[in-house]
């Protein structure tokens, strides 16, 4: 495991062997980190977040309690996680947050948006600046505001 010295790794959280964790990160208690992932300069992994084995998240990604990343995912540069339907600043939730899950070998674009409650299934294909707002199948690819699907893709990323 590397952890650059600018990144905090708060008490209780569990990091996998051969994970790299650069520049200015910051992982909370109790999140869980599989091994061999990379997170990029600038992330934030919050509290009872899962992330599984080899996952890749870029630069500028927050994954907030109640998001669920399962092994082999990419998360590009800057993509958002939501986990409020209702944000509002004076009436907090006390952890009561929509799940996401992110099933094996999805991608998401560079700046997309997950919002809160959805499923992406396993070798989706999320398109940079999607808007996700509701559940993605296995192996399709969506991209848009709301995103839509516009085809399907294989295991290794060859769009059908």
């Amino acid at each position: 495991m590397f952890v650059h010295e600018s990144s905090i790794i708060d008490e209780g959280a569990t990091i996998g062997t051969d994970t790299k964790i650069w520049h200015f990160c910051h992982v909370s208690s109790d999140a869980h980190i599989g091994r061999n992932c990379t997170l990029g300069q600038n992330v934030y992994i919050g509290n009872n977040v899962h992330i599984g084995n080899s996952v890749k998240i870029q630069n500028n990604v927050s994954v907030y309690t109640g998001v669920t990343i399962e092994d082999d995912v990419f998360c590009g540069p800057s993509c958002v996680f939501t986990n409020d339907l209702s944000p509002r600043s004076a009436y907090p939730k006390h952890g009561n947050f929509k799940n996401t899950l992110v099933k094996k070998g999805a991608t998401i674009g560079a700046n997309a948006t997950i919002v809160a409650g959805v499923t992406i299934g396993e070798y989706a294909l999320i398109g940079a600046g999607a808007v996700v707002t509701k559940d993605v199948p296995a192996y399709a690819v969506v991209y848009g505001n709301p995103a839509t699907q516009k085809g399907t893709v294989d295991e290794s990323g060859i769009i059908q």
